[in-house]
């Protein structure tokens, strides 16, 4: 029986998404249409292979606890969707570095963390026999995911980035030469929901440019009221995150287009609800302007689920077939900041090309 050994850097919102969704999934019909999965059987593994054995937070009151119990612990508020049983699985204490902004250490009711190691995270993963660690640190955690990436190396880990510092799409090549170096595949940088607001934002901007008008000038702005939100109140916590974002929409314009893309505030109330507007102002035949704005709302921790749910058994059909280093293929369709940039249609075909064991990563 074929089986997927995951660990989380991360019990917050978006982890509990994906926990409830393995288990909400876990008996969904292969060969049938099902709302909110674009793979049910992906190169031969379902949801249910998908086994979480080990998780490391930093808030007191989540570690030592069951993965079940640990996904309600305040500050946590994704909704309930699936009954999740007892998993087994105790909640690991992890490491701090800058993974919690000042603002940030009384809501995540931090520990301290001084008798955690390097060598007892990676025992930890060792001991649990994981193969693939899922990174959700928050955003701005520069220091922290490079430690877990390592851990993962140490460990013999697959690494899968959900957050926008640059890993597997690092340009001067230091973090997938270390993974290729391991015999390891990386997956990343920064996770693009499954309708989110980069993928609509990025729809709007390509249906412009085919239609043969001019984009002039456009603006995402992002409202949240969950602690990813809360979080990026601090803008020195948001440099990756706005090339992430940025780069994510210009990469798609084959000319200078200004561009303003990133949070904007942080609204307690809306919890696990994201509400994004986007701007566009165009130019058609006879230079005639056209203004586009649209409203989007969403849950933000099950949107970016359904994407990490598919990209878990990449990374493990990638340990299958050891492909080591940076996988382009799949993170070309799921992350804002991937390491190749291409319109969403043609990252999709080389997803399932590779899935389909047609192109090599």
């Amino acid at each position: 029986m074929p089986e997927i050994r995951v660990a989380l850097v991360g019990v917050g919102n978006s982890a509990s998404a994906l926990i409830q969704g393995t288990q909400f999934y876990k008996d969904a019909k292969e060969n049938t249409t099902v709302p909110g999965l674009m793979h049910v059987n992906y190169g031969g593994y379902h949801i249910r292979d998908i086994h979480f054995v080990a998780a490391f937070e930093v808030n007191k009151d989540k570690i030592g606890k069951d993965l079940s119990e640990a996904i309600w612990v305040k500050p946590n508020v994704c909704e309930k969707f699936s009954d999740v049983p007892n998993l087994g699985v105790k909640v690991s204490p992890g490491i701090i570095l800058d993974g919690a902004a000042p603002h940030m250490r009384e809501t995540f009711n931090v520990y301290d963390d001084a008798k955690t190691t390097k060598e007892s995270i990676v025992k930890t993963l060792k001991d649990s026999k994981t193969q693939v660690l899922v990174n959700y640190l928050p955003v701005g955690s520069h220091d922290a995911v490079r430690f877990y990436a390592q851990c993962a190396i140490d460990a013999g880990c697959a690494f899968v980035n959900c957050m926008p510092e640059f890993i597997g799409s690092d340009k001067s090549g230091e973090w997938p030469k270390k993974f290729e170096k391991a015999g390891l595949p990386v997956l990343g940088d920064d996770i693009k929901s499954q309708v989110g607001a980069t993928i609509l934002h990025r729809t709007l901007v390509r249906l412009c440019l085919d239609r043969g008008t001019i984009v002039d000038e456009t603006y995402q702005l992002n409202l949240g009221g969950d602690t990813d939100f809360q979080n990026m109140t601090v803008e020195s916590r948001l440099t990756s995150k706005r090339i992430s974002k940025t780069e994510a929409v210009t990469s798609l314009v084959p000319y200078n287009l200004p561009t303003r893309i990133g949070p904007s505030d942080y609204v307690p109330f809306l919890k696990n609800k994201k509400i994004c507007y986007i701007s566009l102002k165009t130019r058609a035949f006879g230079n005639r302007p056209i203004t586009i704005s649209a409203k989007l709302e969403v849950e933000d921790s099950p949107n970016s689920a359904g994407v990490v749910i598919d990209l878990i058994r990449a990374a493990k059909i990638a340990l299958d077939r050891k492909i080591s280093g940076t996988l382009l293929s799949m993170p070309s369709y799921a992350f804002k900041h991937p390491p190749v940039q291409v319109p969403d249609p043609q990252a999709r075909q080389w997803t399932e090309d590779w899935i389909a064991g047609k192109r090599e990563r």
